[in-house]
């Protein structure tokens, strides 16, 4: 891999389309309203974009009516290349789109690098999808007919994708809707539309029709998202974000049977059994911890350690916490940005607040910083109180509630009583045991003895309150795709 080399932030800013993207044309919003995009490391303005209205939604969905039907029609091949075409652009502009995401959303450079090369290989990995997309044929049991089963794609999709992974989100989304011929409007989070209108300028350099995928800038989500919904217009909603956002757009979709996927909250526990590595358990702990400084919705939340481990995992883990340099992710040798708002970090000071209330010690950080920007430092806590309320909610911040346990049952329990079920981690040398307990966890998803899930080629999503479906893996097209079965007589 070539060595890093980002251009300053004003240049990628200027760079990208600042308007609605509909029908292969860059459009201004209706009356022309614009938005404002924040620096979330020093508050001020970088930019503005346009702000889409509801008749600009419904203009982006016609546009992906018409372009449907051809659009399925298209060979699979050419639509894999397409697919293709951007992978390789991405990468080839990977420093810029990291300079972009940086300064939109405040992760640092090299982590931002790192979501470009993530983002890439879901269009690598779907343009090769793309191809292979069957169906099946043969005699029914009784003998009187042929069963001849087809692959269709589903039609016009809504994608919304939230902030915090601006640029991997789309492509997760937009990669499976193009290789199975589905048309598209895209709705990015309005603190991070600028990866998302790079994303569509390079989508159309890579030769993707006009109308194929739309993208409607704005701060007015739900009066643009649910006329949409409820229009019998689109046929799939494909959604990233919070559960409570989840449960009413599930609402909104309910009186036209729209078909959903839906990657929402979490709550992960992070389990640590006595005869863990602990060298290995604390190098996960700060990957599923601070990767995208907690605001993931995979961040592990939960830390249950065997009372016989916890006091020396959790002075390990605020070693290493605590020697993490914060500040703007476009600095050198930063290696946690800013929160995404002020309203994230109250949050974040909220939960740690109470913890402390009720007993929790706090081993490192625990106070935000004076001056300017979103910025709190990662923070351990230890004799965290279960009745806290940051064991029921997700923390999206670098926080690390470390509670210990004495049993196997006991942590199982733990570990499940929430209303999510994203993701887990285990951390154990007895493979039985990592068996048994990944098996027992109620999650969509297990990090044994890893603090990294995410890969375009697994299936990601998860079970109860966090989500429908499942985004990636050899199943991700299959969330864009119908059966249609005819019967032909013998």
């Amino acid at each position: 891999m070539s060595t890093p080399s980002f251009p300053p932030a004003d240049d990628v800013i200027a760079a990208v389309p600042k308007k609605l993207y509909i029908a292969g044309e860059w459009a201004d919003a209706a009356g022309g309203l614009t938005m404002p995009v924040d620096d979330p490391a020093t508050g001020e303005v970088l930019c503005r974009v346009a702000d889409g209205s509801p008749a600009d939604g419904q203009r982006a969905l016609s546009a992906a009516e018409d372009a449907q039907e051809k659009w399925a029609a298209t060979a699979p091949r050419a639509r894999s290349e397409i697919l293709r075409r951007a992978y390789e652009l991405i990468v080839e502009r990977a420093d810029s789109l990291a300079a972009l995401m940086t300064a939109e959303m405040g992760k640092p450079l090299a982590e931002a690098r790192g979501e470009a090369a993530y983002a890439a290989e879901f269009f690598r990995w779907f343009s090769e999808e793309a191809v292979r997309i069957d169906g099946d044929f043969g005699t029914l049991p009784d003998g009187r007919n042929r069963m001849l089963l087809m692959r269709r794609p589903v039609g016009p999709c809504v994608l919304v994708t939230p902030w915090n992974f601006p640029l991997a989100m789309g492509t997760r989304k937009i990669g499976p809707a193009v290789a199975a011929g589905c048309t598209m409007v895209l709705k990015p989070a309005p603190q991070t539309p600028l990866s998302s209108l790079a994303l569509a300028g390079i989508l159309e350099e890579a030769g993707l029709p006009a109308g194929v995928l739309n993208v409607v800038t704005t701060s007015r989500a739900g009066e643009v998202v649910e006329p949409l919904l409820t229009s019998g217009r689109v046929r799939k909603l494909s959604f990233t974000g919070s559960t409570q956002v989840g449960r009413t757009l599930l609402a909104q979709c309910a009186p036209a049977v729209v078909r959903t996927s839906m990657e929402l909250g979490g709550n992960a526990p992070f389990v640590v059994f006595a005869d863990a590595d602990l060298d290995a358990a604390v190098e996960g702990a700060m990957t599923a911890k601070m990767r995208n400084m907690g605001e993931a919705c995979t961040a592990a939340n939960r830390f249950f350690v065997h009372r016989s481990v916890a006091a020396e995992f959790a002075e390990r883990l605020a070693r290493r916490m605590g020697s993490l340099v914060v500040g703007p992710g476009s600095r050198p040798g930063v290696d946690v940005g800013p929160l995404i708002d002020r309203a994230g970090r109250a949050k974040v000071e909220e939960l740690v607040a109470d913890a402390v209330g009720r007993g929790a010690e706090v081993l490192v950080g625990g106070a935000a910083p004076d001056g300017p920007g979103c910025f709190y430092p990662p923070t351990v806590l230890t004799g965290v109180d279960p009745a806290s309320r940051l064991m029921d909610t997700e923390i999206f911040g670098p926080v690390a509630a470390i509670s210990p346990f004495d049993e196997e049952d006991e942590v199982v329990r733990l570990a499940n009583d929430t209303e999510w079920g994203l993701v887990g981690y285990v951390f154990t040398r007895d493979v039985s045991r990592a068996l048994r307990v990944s098996e027992r966890l109620e999650v969509g998803m297990v990090g044994l003895n890893t603090g990294l899930v995410s890969n375009p080629a697994a299936p990601f999503g998860g079970v109860k309150q966090s989500g429908l479906g499942r985004e990636g893996g050899r199943v991700g097209i299959e969330e864009f795709l119908e059966y249609k079965y005819v019967a032909i007589p013998v």
